[in-house]
């Protein structure tokens, strides 16, 4: 029964992809503790009491500081997605994007590739994406990868990864860079397009893109897509109505009926090929 969901999950996502429009669903709220839409909305929304509470914990990996939310009572082996920040950094909000994918049964770990530093203003966030080492920032998710390989308490089964903007751009790079990653997911990240740098994936690629989003224009989404076809990369391009940066609750371009039909996608396309 759950296999043939499985697969009808999957012919959906097909339909959806490359050159059309994603359904746009409200997911209900999970009885099993999956967070929903409107739940996740509500993580962000500014109070005068006690903020949310974080489920996860800090660990270290490659000498900087990462942070690792696991699934409530399980014990490994289990399916794991290494989770890239925004610009912004590592930040409540992508913890809060750890957990929710903790909540979907996955061993998630939020990696920092500024070195612990935190951006609250865009010339602040520009700065500090500028000050990226490629090379050290590759060895910090690849040391991700061989930790949710090895730590005890996860055993990756397989892994996947994801990432928004800055963190979007760096989820290809980091399927480009580990041909044994089982799936790659990016929320409007800059796209390579170069076939012959396309062409050392292995894992299937899920690409979430705004239609108002001036940052990659048709154009670039659309080489992109040659790109990916002429390596033979298997992909999945979903664009929606919506504008950059569309799926985070505490920025101003946040679109909740946009957000939540990607998360639909995504949570599709995760358990397709992470829990096989």
């Amino acid at each position: 029964m759950r296999q043939g969901l499985l697969l009808l999950m999957g012919a959906l996502l097909l339909g959806a992809c490359v050159q059309g429009r994603a359904r746009e669903v409200l997911r209900e709220p999970s009885p099993t503790g999956a967070v929903s839409e409107a739940e996740f909305k509500a993580l962000h929304t500014l109070r005068e009491d006690a903020p949310p509470k974080l489920k996860g914990e800090e660990v270290e990996v490659a000498g900087t500081k990462a942070y690792l939310s696991l699934p409530e009572g399980a014990q490994g082996p289990l399916p794991a997605v290494i989770v890239i920040h925004e610009w912004w950094g590592l930040n409540d909000h992508i913890r809060h994007w750890t957990d929710r994918l903790a909540a979907e049964g996955y061993a998630a770990l939020a990696v920092d590739l500024y070195g612990g530093k935190v951006a609250t203003t865009r010339d602040e966030a520009l700065s500090l994406l500028k000050a990226v080492d490629p090379a050290r920032a590759q060895e910090t998710l690849e040391a991700a990868h061989a930790f949710l390989q090895q730590d005890a308490r996860v055993k990756a089964t397989r892994t996947g990864s994801i990432g928004w903007c800055f963190g979007g751009g760096w989820s290809l790079r980091t399927a480009m860079a580990l041909p044994e990653l089982a799936a790659a997911v990016m929320y409007y990240g800059n796209p390579v397009t170069d076939p012959q740098a396309l062409a050392s994936i292995r894992a299937p690629l899920l690409g979430i893109f705004g239609t108002r989003d001036a940052s990659i224009p048709p154009e670039t989404l659309q080489a992109f897509r040659e790109g990916l076809a002429a390596a033979g990369v298997r992909h999945y391009l979903l664009e929606f109505e919506a504008d950059h940066a569309f799926a985070n609750p505490s920025g101003e371009r946040y679109d909740e009926r946009a957000a939540a039909a990607a998360w639909q996608q995504v949570t599709a396309f995760l358990d397709q090929h992470l829990r096989q």
